[in-house]
């Protein structure tokens, strides 16, 4: 089944507004023909910093999104950002369950589960992470985990498979996540694969449409490797997406088309 390659750039909490408006100018300069390309790409900045780079991408082939989300609409949540807010600023998809957000603020299945609900009631795209630590691997739990936060994070997806068009699972094993350690093609072709059974097992057809990246020190270096293997459709990028050159050679690497 053909899907659409996707790469997404996560700024992570890099770059002013000034500088976000700077970057997504230089991508746009390193991809000249990115409109004719048959990839998909985002840049996810900091939420300070989305209306910058909306500024900067105008009518660009560029995909906006954001890296997280609170489930509610509206209310006493002081610091956070809702579904509306984000989808005002034209904001397409939202990172939730981020390695980052699950171990360093708390971000459990069931808060994940209720933010890609959000995110899809309010007609969003959600872009789901899932992902073991070294020592779940270690334990050879790998399997176990990611199962585990895949169905959680789904759960309020019904049978009809209502939504799950405007899903995408990021597969980011936790211990290779800004260590410079990168899961082989076939560490990541085994996870991604176990991903496509279980959506396909739950959802039929539209379950193996679903787009599958990587995201795990994601470099030039490594990316045709990761992106050939059969069911990597793309990638979540960290730190590389902070140089333009470097992400321009990422996106050129998931398709053979101009990019």
């Amino acid at each position: 089944m053909a899907r659409r390659p996707f790469v997404c750039g996560n700024w992570k909490m890099h770059g002013t507004p000034s500088e976000a408006r700077k970057l997504v100018r230089q991508i746009l300069d390193a991809l000249p023909n990115l409109s004719e390309s048959t990839t998909e790409v985002a840049v996810a900045p900091a939420a300070c910093a989305l209306d910058a780079a909306r500024e900067a991408i105008a009518d660009g082939p560029l995909a906006l999104a954001a890296q997280n989300v609170h489930p509610d609409p509206s209310g006493a949540f002081t610091g956070e950002i809702s579904v509306p807010m984000l989808a005002d600023l034209g904001v397409r998809y939202v990172i939730v369950g981020h390695s980052e957000r699950r171990s360093l603020f708390g971000d459990s299945d069931a808060l994940v589960r209720a933010k890609v609900d959000a995110v899809l009631a309010g007609g969003l795209s959600a872009i789901l992470c899932v992902g073991e630590s070294l020592r779940e691997r270690d334990g050879g739990f790998t399997l176990n985990v990611v199962r585990r936060q895949l169905a959680a994070g789904l759960e309020g997806i019904g049978r009809s498979g209502a939504g799950l068009d405007r899903v995408v699972v990021a597969y980011e094993p936790v211990w290779a996540i800004g260590t410079g350690r990168t899961a082989t093609p076939e560490q990541a072709q085994e996870v991604h694969a176990d991903i496509r059974a279980q959506l396909a097992e739950r959802w039929g057809d539209p379950g193996l449409a679903v787009r599958l990246q990587y995201g795990g020190s994601v470099k030039p270096s490594n990316a045709a490797d990761l992106f050939a293997q059969p069911d990597v459709d793309g990638g979540l990028v960290g730190g590389a997406s902070l140089k333009a050159s470097d992400f321009a050679q990422i996106v050129a690497a998931a398709s053979p088309g101009p990019a």
